[in-house]
């Protein structure tokens, strides 16, 4: 099956032009990019430092909030959460770019191939294959390197991806390049790119196709002609950029094996694409190795190492004694539904679980942010959760009391070693260790009685040591206190069930660099992570509430 393809051209100073890209938060907890467009329509009010954006001026019923780095809903008022990531480089192109190529509606019909308005090997490839679908069934089809003109001036070498950086090493990568550089690279190639037959795996035999003598096939190029073919394909592009195609490094930290290279630019050349290769950028997970006498306590936090305990259980108090506190009874309900069973508020509950001790037809309304369920469904609702004396509103989320969580017993240390994040260079760096050992399942958790286990601990993670960096320590240490940090469920990233996962907390796990989105710099990740815990309960007034 053949199917059309196409490349884009952005801006340089558009978000594609930078390597921004804006990704939602989906249901299952992984990310989604934006549509490139859209992500470009946030990028420029964030740039413009406007405190939201109104996506439905380009057909979206969606609401930005930077301040809160959320996306909300206008119809539903669902909050998502959005992130912008800074890893995404695309490389720069100079030059007239092409113009758009249309893909015949009926490829089996035979029509003479128009003339190529552009003149690189993804142009020659994608007008190649349209010549030998419309002539098939007329005779074999033999695809052929056109033959190369004499050879022009070199072209000036193309700017860089982005100002300040280098070309990512360690990836193979793949561009149409200007005429020039592709009459350049034919002529290059011509002494060792075997021909492509539709009707044979080896190279043509003599006669066939533009009737030139046969050239060498897969199985006469030694170590040596590999070597040479991919130096020669290298030179030819180094000067016009080129986007990135991972390619794994054979042998570790020596350069990437010549067979390999070889093959590769045998491969992608006999489909009309020219290859280089480079080095990949290193994954930076860890600073380097500190030594006990660098590590420093934290000033301002007593202690250095924090641990909890298995759940205490409350006793003395019935759900509908702790509901009491937050709700206020309505003696004329609306006419409305109940979020939580979705029956009218004016009929009784909709809930047919466990029957709590409350009549099915009284109507509660919140205290603090005054939205009304129906009394029976905010005590089963309280059945089932953790019954800690806390309320967390079904419809916006507001927290009554003090909620805590699930999270299993374990330990938490912090200090601060003498090394800086990128983008924080003027001040050391705050290290959390965490580490939760496997073991069973309490009565609060998903299945009681069942083993968990406990996958990539110790986890580290790190905080800039400045003002904020230790305010976000200290909010961080109320969380691990209740419980907020772990919890046990589903992992997001590899599907397995009972297992220790992060619980809605984001934290930085990359030291020194930013490939998964879980490093530095990532200017916003302060603010989002106090936004976070603010939406777990904890702020400021949580750490007076703990001293007292």
């Amino acid at each position: 099956t053949i199917r059309p393809v196409r490349r884009s051209y952005y801006d340089p100073s558009s978000a594609p032009g930078k390597g921004v890209v804006w990704e939602w938060e989906n249901d299952s907890g992984s990310w989604t990019p934006y549509d490139m467009d859209v992500g470009i329509t946030i990028q420029r009010a964030y740039e413009k430092q406007h405190p939201w954006v109104d996506l439905s001026v380009i057909g979206f019923c969606y609401v930005i909030d930077f301040a809160t780095m959320g996306q909300i809903n206008r119809q539903t008022q669902r909050k998502r959460r959005v992130r912008r990531r800074l890893d995404m480089v695309y490389p720069l192109v100079s030059g007239t770019l092409p113009k758009s190529q249309s893909w015949p509606a009926s490829p089996g019909v035979a029509a003479a191939p128009p003339v190529p308005t552009c003149a690189c090997p993804q142009c020659l490839l994608v007008m190649s294959i349209k010549a030998t679908v419309s002539s098939a069934g007329h005779g074999t089809a033999t695809l052929q390197p056109r033959k190369a003109p004499p050879v022009p001036p070199a072209a000036p070498k193309a700017p860089v991806t982005a100002p300040g950086t280098k070309a990512p090493d360690g990836m193979a990568t793949v561009r149409g390049s200007l005429k020039p550089l592709a009459a350049q690279g034919d002529r290059r190639q011509a002494a060792s790119t075997p021909a492509l037959s539709s009707t044979s795996s080896t190279a043509s035999p003599p006669g066939t196709g533009s009737g030139k003598a046969t050239r060498p096939g897969l199985n006469t190029l030694n170590r040596s002609h590999l070597q040479r073919l991919a130096i020669a394909q290298s030179r030819v592009l180094i000067a016009s950029g080129v986007p990135t195609v991972p390619v794994k490094n054979l042998t570790g930290s020596s350069p990437v094996n010549p067979a390999l290279a070889g093959i590769t630019g045998i491969l992608m050349s006999a489909a009309g694409l020219p290859v280089c290769l480079t080095r990949p950028p290193k994954l930076v997970l860890h600073p380097p190795p500190v030594s006990k006498s660098e590590i420093q306590s934290i000033p301002g936090i007593s202690h250095t190492c924090r641990k909890t305990t298995k759940k205490q259980a409350r006793k003395g108090k019935t759900p509908e004694e702790v509901l009491k506190k937050y709700l206020q009874k309505v003696q004329h309900p609306p006419d409305e539904d109940c979020t939580i069973c979705m029956e009218r508020l004016s009929a009784p509950s909709g809930y047919k679980g466990p029957q709590p001790a409350v009549k099915p037809d009284l109507v509660g309304k919140l205290v603090k942010c005054g939205h009304v369920f129906h009394l029976h469904c905010l005590v089963a609702m309280y059945n089932n959760g953790n019954k800690d004396g806390s309320l967390q509103c079904p419809t916006c989320k507001t927290i009554y009391g003090v909620k805590t969580g699930t999270q299993p017993p374990g330990k938490m240390e912090y200090h601060i070693i003498p090394h800086a994040l990128p983008g924080h260079s003027d001040c050391k760096t705050i290290r959390i260790i965490y580490n939760i050992p496997p073991g069973v399942q309490g009565p609060e958790h998903p299945n009681p009685g069942k083993s968990f286990t406990a996958r990539g601990f110790p986890r580290h993670c790190y905080l800039p040591d400045s003002e904020k960096g230790r305010k976000i320590l200290k909010l961080l240490l109320v969380a691990w206190d209740r419980r907020l940090i772990f919890a046990i469920g589903t992992s997001s990233t590899t599907g397995e069930s009972d297992t220790v996962i992060w619980n809605e907390i984001h934290h930085k796990t990359e030291f020194g660099s930013n490939l998964t989105g879980h490093g530095y710099p990532d200017i916003n990740y302060l603010d989002n992570v106090l936004a976070e815990l603010a939406a777990q309960g904890i702020t400021e007034e949580s750490l007076v509430q703990e001293k007292d």
